[in-house]
């Protein structure tokens, strides 16, 4: 398994995907009453999409947003990278957190005439990764079909699209970024780089693609091949926790330390694998994922053959 020259991308490039895969966030906004700011935070899970950079936010008209925005302007936004079906169960057991993006700046409400024309990019959007769901060839579908509908981003949005009078539309004007990983570090993300690094062609479907991985038995014990044959561990389980263009994050459940009476417990280990070649697209990363799944496989036949 060859590796290209760079293996991870830039906090900013993370942020980025990280905003483009999903379509809900939290957003925090400073309460308010007729006197004015209380200082107490309101928080609750907003739906959004990322339009030329930016987080645009569908308010529900009886969410406190509403009033708290117009007193005080500030707010901030958190969003989390896609973690559906087991592999959440999984990362709740072990008290670990997806890796996720915090902004904060201004929640900007948009004018009656921009929220409608944004309504419409917003059907359009959902309309082109409806039809390319479509399109995809064999190798794609057969990856995104065991996934649950819960995991499509265009579904997700689909509601957005009917009374608009149930919402308010807003922009949310970033001052500040910072990425948090998954063991809780965190790394500030200049704002001019983020709105300048392009997301993942399939960051869309990041979700889909996690979550139909991780529903087949076949392609994740073709996870614990691929730790065994390139990472020298022995796995008893493994799941996708992250996908990109440059590879994909495994969280493997391995063989720990052997213990005083000699048993061994397991332990979840984390593993990055590389593709030879950057996946442009859905098709490419699919392409890849089946032929480092064919490699692994030859490789242990070939060795059993010569045991």
């Amino acid at each position: 398994m060859k590796r290209s020259k760079t293996t991870v991308l830039t906090f900013a490039e993370k942020c980025k995907n990280i905003l483009a895969s999903n379509w809900q966030g939290s957003l925090n906004t400073i309460k308010v009453d007729a006197k004015g700011s209380k200082g107490d935070i309101h928080t609750s899970k907003i739906k959004y999409i990322l339009r030329r950079g930016q987080p645009y936010l569908w308010v529900p008209e009886n969410d406190l947003h509403n009033m708290n925005n117009i007193i005080d302007e500030r707010g901030s936004f958190a969003v989390t990278s896609p973690f559906p079906g087991r592999l959440g169960v999984i990362l709740k057991s072990l008290k670990k957190l997806p890796a996720r993006v915090a902004l904060s700046g201004d929640v900007l409400p948009l004018k009656e005439d921009k929220a409608k024309s944004l309504g419409e990019k917003l059907n359009k959007i959902i309309l082109s990764e409806q039809k390319a769901t479509e399109e995809f060839s064999y190798s794609v579908s057969e990856v995104l079909n065991s996934s649950g509908s819960s995991t499509s981003r265009s579904d997700n949005l689909q509601e957005l699209l009917g009374d608009t009078e149930k919402y308010s539309v807003y922009r949310f004007k970033t001052r500040s970024c910072t990425f948090i990983d998954g063991h809780g570090s965190t790394f500030d993300v200049d704002v001019e780089n983020l709105g300048t690094s392009k997301a993942d062609l399939l960051a869309p479907f990041s979700a889909k693609l996690i979550d139909g991985i991780n529903q087949s038995e076949t392609r994740r014990r073709a996870l614990v091949l691929l730790c065994f044959v390139y990472m020298n561990a022995n796995a008893k389980d493994a799941y996708v926790t992250s996908v990109d263009r440059k590879g994909f994050d495994v969280l493997a459940k391995v063989t720990g330390p052997v213990s005083k009476d000699g048993v061994g417990e397991y332990q979840w280990k984390e593993f990055r694998f590389m593709f030879e070649r950057e996946a442009n697209d859905v098709e490419m990363f699919c392409i890849q994922l089946v032929e480092m799944e064919e490699e692994v496989i030859k490789k242990v036949s070939v060795s059993s053959g010569l045991n």
